[in-house]
């Protein structure tokens, strides 16, 4: 291999669309139209075409996104959010900065997904909502999810930072909920040049109220109804996000190909590859995640011939520092497991078939 192969390449995708990229950049910083503007508008508008929401607002971060669904459903002090430890800090996260508590509940080995089959045992009065997340593409057991919030009478907010594309049952995540959540930083499916976000719903009262949010709390200058934020997406951003909207499913098809090339290629008994429901679900591969046992000595193995990797997530949310004062007593045994176990190889949609090949061949030469 003459070339050296990265995790991650958007210089490839860049000069595919470069050309109408460059134009669009420079017909906005003429004219000087830089915030909620015609881009932002006609993004929002297209995105809900695509995943089959009847609203989208736009904000500056898939953070945001689900800060900003938590405060339009109340959410706050008191109030408890069941999601899932193996995943982003984000999610996590964005439960806390709105005064409530992340409950955890442990995960499916094989998908890495939110157990369903877990989370009513940590169901209570102050349960409000449950925020799946949708890791490395593929859907959660949504349908399932969907089924407890209705018995208990809790709000379905998806974090879909990594799931853009993806369905269940021909529907696309972010349409399942109440709000369904993205991330358009610049490694997701479908990514921008900086930060952005992107939130679904089909309520048109709480899209009013997200259209307040994200805009310090008003749509009129100098009048404010909420404590909102500055979350707005900029025209650039969302200028960006239109065109690589518009080849969207080829890209798709793309890191679906580089899936299947991987499962047939890697033949090693002591490497698990992803696990793939085939329940009329579709994989979008945000990230393609195996299992190896020692994962320190496949690390070295990788490094030895110049492969690169990534590791998500090494340290479940309740352990991190950030929330001691939860005092967390969790022994969550697949999330600890997977924790130790899992490490991500390269896939993107300018992967090559001999890049893919050759990583193929470093893997199977691990003992």
């Amino acid at each position: 291999m003459n070339k050296k192969i990265k995790i991650f390449d958007l210089s490839e995708q860049y000069e595919l669309i470069s050309k109408e990229v460059d134009k669009n950049v420079l017909n906005i910083l003429k004219s000087g139209q830089y915030i909620l503007g015609e881009n932002v508008g006609e993004l929002e508008a297209k995105f809900s075409n695509f995943i089959g929401s009847k609203h989208s607002v736009s904000c500056n971060s898939g953070t945001d996104a689900l800060i900003l669904s938590l405060r339009a459903l109340n959410i706050g002090h008191g109030d408890e959010v069941i999601t899932t430890p193996f995943t982003y800090f984000a999610t996590a996260e964005a439960i806390v900065l709105v005064g409530a508590k992340p409950v955890f509940v442990d995960i499916n080995p094989h998908t890495f997904n939110i157990n369903h089959k877990n989370i009513e045992k940590y169901i209570n009065k102050r349960t409000k909502a449950i925020m799946p997340v949708h890791i490395f593409g593929q859907s959660a057991e949504i349908y399932e999810i969907k089924r407890i919030c209705r018995k208990y009478n809790l709000k379905l907010v998806e974090d879909c930072a990594q799931s853009f594309g993806a369905k269940k049952n021909n529907k696309y995540t972010g349409t399942f909920g109440d709000f369904g959540c993205f991330s358009f930083f610049p490694t997701k499916n479908l990514g921008c040049a900086g930060d952005g976000g992107m939130i679904t719903t089909n309520s048109l009262a709480k899209m009013k109220i997200l259209k307040k949010l994200r805009n310090h709390g008003g749509l009129i200058r100098n009048v404010h109804q909420y404590i909102g934020y500055n979350s707005r997406l900029d025209e650039i951003q969302a200028s960006i996000l239109l065109t690589k909207i518009k080849i969207i499913n080829s890209l798709d098809k793309k890191r679906n190909r580089i899936a299947k090339l991987y499962k047939s290629l890697i033949k090693n008994q002591l490497v698990t590859l992803p696990y793939e429901c085939e329940d009329n679900s579709h994989h979008v591969y945000n990230q393609y995640t195996i299992k190896v046992k020692n994962r320190a000595k496949f690390i070295r193995h990788l490094k030895s011939s110049s492969i690169p990797y990534g590791i998500y997530y090494p340290i479940p949310i309740y352990k991190q520092k950030a929330l001691k004062n939860f005092n967390y007593k969790y022994n969550l045994k697949n999330t600890e497991k997977v924790a130790k176990e899992c490490i991500s190889i390269p896939i993107y949609p300018e992967l090559s078939s001999d890049s893919v090949k050759h990583i193929s061949k470093i893997i199977n030469d691990y003992q």
